[in-house]
C-alpha cells in the first residue's frame, strides 16, 4: 500500500520540545504547545482520510517546502513530523522506516508544507 499525504510545516526539533525549570515537574523534557498542535492537527488530518495504520518495513519520502527564505536545516523537521506519523495512527512505529529520504523543494510562502510517500516495503531475508 502507497499512502501519499500533504501536512502542515512542522515545528523544528528546537521549538518541539520545552524544558522544565520549576515547579514540580521541574528537569522535565515535554512536548511543547506547538509540538502538541501540530501532532493533533496531522491526527485531523489521517482521521479525515480514514487510513489503515502501516505496520510493515516502511520506505518515506519527504518534500519540505519551507514558509520563507530562512536557513533550516532540514533534519530539524524530523523528529516532529515522524511523531506525529506515529501519534496519528499513519504508522505503527517510526522503527519501521528503512528507508528515509527527505529533500527541499520550492518554498511555499506563508504557510509552507510537507509532502511525504510512504511505501510499504517486502520483508528482507537474512543477507
Amino acid at each position: 500500500m502507497d499512502v501519499h499525504l500533504v501536512l502542515p510545516w512542522p515545528p523544528s526539533v528546537n521549538a518541539y520540545y520545552r524544558h522544565l525549570s520549576k515547579g514540580p515537574l521541574a528537569g522535565r523534557t515535554l512536548i511543547s504547545k506547538d509540538g502538541r498542535v501540530y501532532r493533533d492537527t496531522v491526527t485531523e488530518i489521517i482521521k479525515r482520510r480514514n487510513l489503515k495504520t502501516m505496520a510493515s518495513r516502511l520506505m518515506v519520502t519527504i518534500e519540505a517546502n519551507p514558509p520563507d527564505r530562512r536557513r533550516r536545516d532540514l533534519d530539524n523537521l524530523l523528529k516532529a513530523l515522524l511523531d506525529a506519523l506515529v501519534h496519528s495512527g499513519a504508522i505503527a512505529d517510526d522503527s519501521l522506516i528503512d528507508h528515509l529520504t527527505i529533500y527541499r523543494g520550492p518554498r511555499c510562502p506563508t504557510s509552507g508544507k510537507v509532502s511525504i510517500d510512504i511505501t510499504e516495503l517486502e520483508e528482507a531475508t537474512e543477507c
